[in-house]
């Protein structure tokens, strides 16, 4: 091989080490930390800053040139060994060897690991020669991106797909490692990155935990029932659940009545507001920036069928990305407490197994549900709202008084059931 062969090789490969070194540098360093250098008065910090606030546009022209010098060392090489090697197989196995041991690591793994070591010395480096070299290639990096695009089925990304979701995650992981933010404030970025993959039916509240009401009721009937659910908002329904007509919103009833106090006894559909309706697969994320828009709080989430399949809040889709929202009441209770008389305040979680336990049962389950809150509603024929009672019988003929208690959260589940054994009536066998 002669001497301008190699030493045209060797300056290939340093010029793509610097442009893998650059790539990872500058997919390191956020505008903010470039900031920071200006602030302090780094020096290159200037440039440094020109670059971090177009990433996309320098790592593209860092990637052209590290392709462009990985595919003409390849050249070389190939050639070079056609030359030396009298079998044509041996010179192009020796060469395609060569070429994968530089590559993966001359410039695939040494540049990156001292570019995400160094990613600030790095970056500031890089945009010393990124800048006018950008300047000189014009539109060519963006021209090759279009017609990569083209090539690609589907819809391409009109900067290029190099500054990646995953890149921007690992960015964050790393700024959690350097203490730069806190683990809650990394959660919360990819909850953000996942909530653009969150579906509305995976976070509204399931139709069978509804609280409705109808609109033939009076306003004084929806006050009581906004006030013993704890709902501030509660869906008016026409002939059953999947026909919901409007929403009633606890202040406008208040209002009602507090200006006259007869208009008690008016229909609740004449203080209802029209409803908002969404499929339930709209994108989470997509929904909170229209409720945003619309200065909407809540949407009633519609099945393929068109039958209500639940209701979404924008603090259902806040959850999402800041955890649950409990407010200062709430607090972890024992799944079973005893009292006096044989009496038991026990979780609406509590599986009706554990309940039949209390009262001395091998076995007690139920076909339909298996809490004892289900079982509460089951006998109902409703989502329970505080103080709701009824009477479920045992397997032995026993009977049970279940009655719901104070609703916690801010959805207002029932979080307790007060369990009271019935006596039985005079002249009962026990």
């Amino acid at each position: 091989m002669s001497l301008p062969l190699i030493l045209g090789v060797v300056l290939l490969v340093v010029v793509g080490w610097l442009a893998a070194c650059a790539e990872a540098g500058i997919a390191r360093t956020s505008s903010f930390r470039a900031a920071e250098a200006v602030r302090s008065g780094r020096r290159g910090s200037g440039k440094l800053e020109q670059v971090a606030a177009d990433p996309t546009r320098y790592l593209n022209v860092a990637l052209l040139v590290r392709v462009a010098c990985e595919m003409a060392a390849g050249v070389l090489v190939t050639y070079a060994c056609l030359k030396e090697f009298p079998e044509t197989w041996v010179a192009l196995a020796v060469a395609i060897g060569v070429m994968v041991l530089v590559s993966y690591v001359a410039i695939g793994v040494s540049p990156r690991t001292i570019g995400r070591q160094h990613p600030l010395n790095t970056a500031t480096a890089a945009s010393y020669v990124l800048l006018p070299l950008a300047r000189v290639m014009g539109p060519v990096p963006q021209l090759l991106i279009l017609i990569g695009n083209a090539l690609t089925p589907g819809k391409g990304f009109r900067k290029g797909p190099f500054a990646s979701e995953a890149e921007l995650r690992a960015m964050v992981d790393l700024a959690e490692q350097e203490s730069l933010i806190e683990d809650e404030e990394r959660r919360m970025v990819h909850s953000v990155f996942e909530l653009g993959d969150t579906l509305v039916r995976e976070v509204m509240v399931p139709r069978t935990d509804l609280v409705c009401i109808e609109r033939y009721k009076t306003i004084r009937q929806a006050l009581t029932l906004a006030l013993r659910s704890g709902f501030s908002r509660i869906p008016v329904t026409g002939e059953n659940e999947d026909d919901i007509v409007g929403m009633v919103y606890l202040k406008d009833l208040v209002r009602k009545t507090h200006i006259n106090r007869e208009s008690e006894a008016d229909p609740v559909s004449t203080a209802m507001r029209p409803a908002t309706f969404v499929p339930d697969t709209k994108n989470a994320g997509d929904l909170l920036r229209e409720m945003q828009q619309e200065r909407s709080h809540v949407a009633v989430v519609i099945d393929e069928y068109g039958g209500t399949a639940g209701v979404v809040t924008i603090e259902d889709i806040l959850e999402e990305i800041v955890g649950e929202i409990t407010d200062e009441y709430d607090r972890e209770l024992p799944p079973v407490q005893a009292l006096e008389n044989g009496c038991f305040r026990v979780t609406a979680r509590l599986d009706i197994g554990d309940l039949g336990d209390l009262f001395g049962l091998d076995e007690y389950d139920d076909e339909d549900v298996e809490t004892v809150g289900g079982l509460l509603a089951k006998a109902l024929g409703r989502v329970p709202i505080a103080g709701a009672s009824s009477e479920v019988e045992l397997p032995d003929g026993r009977r049970l008084r279940l009655t719901a208690e104070s609703p916690a959260g801010r959805r207002n589940k029932i979080v307790t059931v007060l369990v009271e054994p019935v006596a039985p009536e005079e002249g009962t066998p026990e």
